[in-house]
């Protein structure tokens, strides 16, 4: 999958912060989901997001991005990565399971769902 916004670093960068924001995430692959989502905002929030997993990515483990959760950078980071789990989103050639089959979310029309992730803009 082609990255549209993030660059090696960023993509690094994203893929760990997601997983120590939210344990598991990289099951399904949130880098295509933050990327997508990316690509799709205003330049000025584009710009905003990109600054705030900069400013993140300097932290060497969990321990250490916890130091920045009061942050606004962490806020939006953090907002990141969780919709790209709990949206229940799984990348192409991702194991998942996804969210909803993790935690137990299944409602009856729920599991009834065929997911249309067209929108992304993921191939």
């Amino acid at each position: 999958m082609a990255l549209k916004i993030l660059d090696e670093h960023r993509a690094a960068s994203v893929r760990r912060l997601c997983e120590w924001i939210v344990p598991g995430c990289s099951r399904v692959g949130p880098l295509a989901y933050v990327d997508a989502l990316l690509t799709a905002m205003p330049a000025a929030d584009r710009a905003a997001a990109l600054q705030a997993i900069d400013v993140l990515s300097g932290a060497d483990s969990a321990d250490a991005l916890a130091t920045q959760a009061r942050t606004p950078e962490f806020a939006l980071v953090r907002a990141l990565a969780i919709e790209a789990y709990y949206s229940d989103y799984v990348a192409p050639d991702f194991p998942g399971p996804g969210a909803w089959a993790e935690i137990g979310f299944e409602p009856p029309r729920a599991v009834d769902l065929e997911r249309d992730w067209s929108w992304l803009g993921i191939e």
